[in-house]
């Protein structure tokens, strides 16, 4: 089990050195959020953030709890995903799905908000990111995009390729399809309100994915939740049957007040929910 901390409040600067205090007490990956305009929420362009916090940190993953492809053009975030690898020398991890319809990014600005035109989009879209991260000449003909013959270089730093985790949306298939593809899934129970993963739908999610998936690459399974730092036993008895069930990754996410910076500060130094 990794241990990841989403830094959900902050400006800029602050963010960053977060991250460097993320990194400094023992957690595995610092990430941000992407957003475009969220109710009165204080809002940065996430690659700006993040390459701040590359320029903080060493170790840590970084990347954004998550990414919709939907309303992001792949050939810019292709580009801003392989400059991102670089700068963190092969740090970079891309959580991708079809996006949060009450951000302003979809809706006040005629993005798609339909969900099948969105999971459309995003099939497109990773194809796109996956076609030029190869740094070999490539082209493109969908529904909704097409790429004439261009090669992107330089290539990222990791290879093949930068992994993509995935909302896999169990039970649902054709969700969980799309997951095999790539290299994660962030967990979603379509039977759960609201859509809160338990463990038997992790474990369920993992027999799916060894049962089917074809590459031997290494595949992570990410869940979320929070924990009190406070209080260590109990922050790792409610991590471990997630551990237990077959989850990769813990992301602590604070999404909800109190969450300012300094509260922020306070449960990162406490450290991450390790076994004790």
């Amino acid at each position: 089990m990794k241990y990841g901390f989403i830094i959900t409040s902050g400006d800029p600067l602050a963010v960053a050195d977060l991250a460097c205090e993320v990194e400094d007490a023992g957690w595995d990956g610092a990430f941000y959020w992407d957003g475009i305009c969220i109710g009165a929420f204080d809002t940065y362009d996430p690659w700006v953030v993040m390459a701040a916090m590359a320029m903080r940190t060493e170790r840590v993953r970084i990347g954004a709890m998550l990414t919709p492809p939907a309303r992001r053009r792949p050939w810019k975030l292709a580009r801003e995903t392989m400059t991102l690898d670089r700068l963190s020398n092969g740090r970079l991890v891309l959580p991708v799905g079809l996006g949060a319809t009450d951000d302003g990014g979809f809706s006040k600005v005629g993005e798609p908000t339909d969900k099948k035109v969105r999971a459309e989009l995003l099939d497109e879209g990773l194809d796109i990111l996956t076609g030029l991260w190869s740094g070999e000449p490539f082209s493109y003909e969908g529904d909704y995009y097409r790429v004439e013959e261009m090669t992107f270089l330089p290539k990222p730093v990791q290879t093949p390729r930068i992994p993509i985790w995935v909302v896999g949306a169990w039970p649902s298939r054709k969700s969980m399809d799309r997951v095999l593809r790539y290299d994660g899934l962030l967990a979603y129970a379509m039977n759960r309100a609201p859509g809160y993963a338990a463990p038997d739908d992790i474990r369920e999610m993992r027999r799916y994915v060894e049962e089917n998936r074809e590459s031997d690459t290494p595949f992570d399974i990410v869940w979320e939740g929070e924990t009190p730092g406070d209080d260590p036993e109990r922050a790792a008895g409610i991590v471990a049957p997630f551990a237990e069930a077959g989850a990769t990754w813990w992301m602590e996410s604070p999404w909800t007040p109190p969450n300012d910076p300094e509260t922020l500060r306070e449960r990162i130094r406490q450290g991450p929910p390790r076994p004790v």
